[in-house]
Formats: structure tokens, C-alpha cells, sequence
């Protein structure tokens, strides 16, 4: 992407909401079509972009919605945690599809093969350095490395899913408002968000887009979080 055209992405995003399309392969709406269809729906309904899962799904949805694309990989490994884009193999399956931004976990865990973030981010911006990337990051540390490697947008998105973050409320407005008040980069607010009202609140912390994923796009959970909270089972 030029200069000019990151400029467009971010002004598009600014103050909006991104909804996430993504259906893992235990999940009955595991299809193609489907994610596609369940794109275009939520942009019928405001979305100005979507974060994807899956090549084959991302595909799908820039054909369905002519939307821009955060894309993500979820793939598993025996030799590391991470799971979002976790290797290059996957890096290159995404940037085939050319999408607006691609997330990655940028915890500090170890990747894959045993490379530190800061190892793997190199080998990928010398690789693909004209791509935007979005570090998904579970708490401060993580995002003043981030910066400080060079990603273009940081994500509040792993807070509560790392071992050392197990006890972070969620959504995380704190982290999300100490993110705004001392980065300079936009924060994109993810996890958590269930309520219009949470909504609103998140972008009271100064956030610059936020994404909403399970609370509208993954009726499964969304009926699981209603039985559990009346206590119905």
C-alpha cells in the first residue's frame, strides 16, 4: 500500500465499527458462503470493514463486500502458544489476497521455531515492507514493542487470553485509555465488547476503531452467554 492509500484505510476506520467474520472449523457456520453472507450483512448494517479468518474466507468476503479486510491466520503449532499468524507460511498466504492489514499476535511469547517477535517482524517487513500489520497485544508492554517494531495499528485484542493478562476485566478500558494517552499509533479496541453501552464507552477511551467479533456474529456463543448468565442449565 502507498502512503496515500494507509491514509484512506485509517480515515475510513476512524471512530467506526469493525466487525469480525469468523468461523472456526468446530463451528456449524464454518462455510465460505456463509461468512461471506454473514459480511455482507453486517456491512449492510454499518461495518466499515471486517476482520477475517482463513484465506478461502477473506477471499470470499473482499468478493462479497468490497470492504477492506483486517486478515488474520489461525493455525496451531506444538511448539508455541500463538496461534494468529503464527509463521510465515502463513504471512504469505494472507498477503497473496492483498488486505488492507494483517493481525498477528505480538505477545511476547515465542513463536513457532523458537523466534522472538522482534525476529520474525523483521524477517516479515523485509519481506513485505509496503503491507500494514496490526499487533494483537495483551497488555502495555506489548504494545510499546509493538510501536517501537514498526507496526501500523495495535489491538487490545489478547488482553485475558495470555497467562500473565488471566485477571484483566474485559473489555479492557484501561489498557485501551493507557494505550491513547501515550502511543502514538491508532488503537484499534478488541475483546470483550458485548453491549452498545461498552461500545460507547470504548471510544471514550480514545481508541480510533473498535471491533466487535462474538457478541454479533457467532449466534452459538451468543446463546451460550444467555442460557449460562440466566442460569438455565
Amino acid at each position: 500500500m502507498t502512503k496515500a492509500e494507509k491514509s484512506e484505510f485509517l480515515n475510513k476506520i476512524k471512530g467506526k465499527l469493525i466487525v469480525s467474520c469468523q468461523a472456526l472449523e468446530d463451528e456449524p457456520l464454518y462455510d465460505t458462503i456463509v461468512v461471506a453472507k454473514m459480511a455482507q450483512a453486517v456491512k449492510e448494517g454499518g461495518s466499515v470493514a471486517i476482520r477475517a479468518n482463513y484465506p478461502q474466507q477473506i477471499e470470499a468476503i473482499q468478493k462479497a463486500t468490497g470492504l477492506p479486510v483486517i486478515a488474520l491466520y489461525k493455525k496451531e503449532y506444538q511448539d508455541s502458544q500463538i496461534i494468529i499468524t503464527p509463521t510465515m507460511e502463513e504471512i504469505d498466504a494472507l498477503a497473496a489476497l492483498e488486505p488492507e492489514v494483517i493481525a498477528m499476535d505480538a505477545t511476547s511469547r515465542i513463536r513457532p521455531g523458537g523466534l522472538t517477535l522482534e525476529v520474525f517482524f523483521k524477517q516479515v517487513k523485509d519481506k513485505y515492507p509496503h503491507q500494514m500489520f496490526m499487533a494483537d497485544t495483551s497488555c502495555y508492554e506489548e504494545g510499546v514493542m509493538a510501536q517501537k517494531l514498526g507496526f501500523d495499528l495495535i489491538g487490545t485484542t489478547l488482553s485475558g487470553y495470555t497467562s500473565y493478562t488471566q485477571n484483566r476485566p474485559s473489555p479492557d478500558y484501561e489498557l485501551m485509555q493507557r494505550f491513547c494517552e501515550n502511543l502514538k499509533l491508532p488503537i484499534i479496541a478488541e475483546g470483550g465488547i458485548w453491549t452498545p453501552l461498552e461500545l460507547k464507552k470504548t471510544f471514550e477511551t480514545g481508541v480510533w476503531a473498535a471491533i466487535i467479533g462474538t457478541a454479533i456474529t457467532r449466534p452459538r456463543e451468543i446463546t451460550r452467554r444467555f442460557i449460562d448468565m440466566a442460569g438455565l442449565e
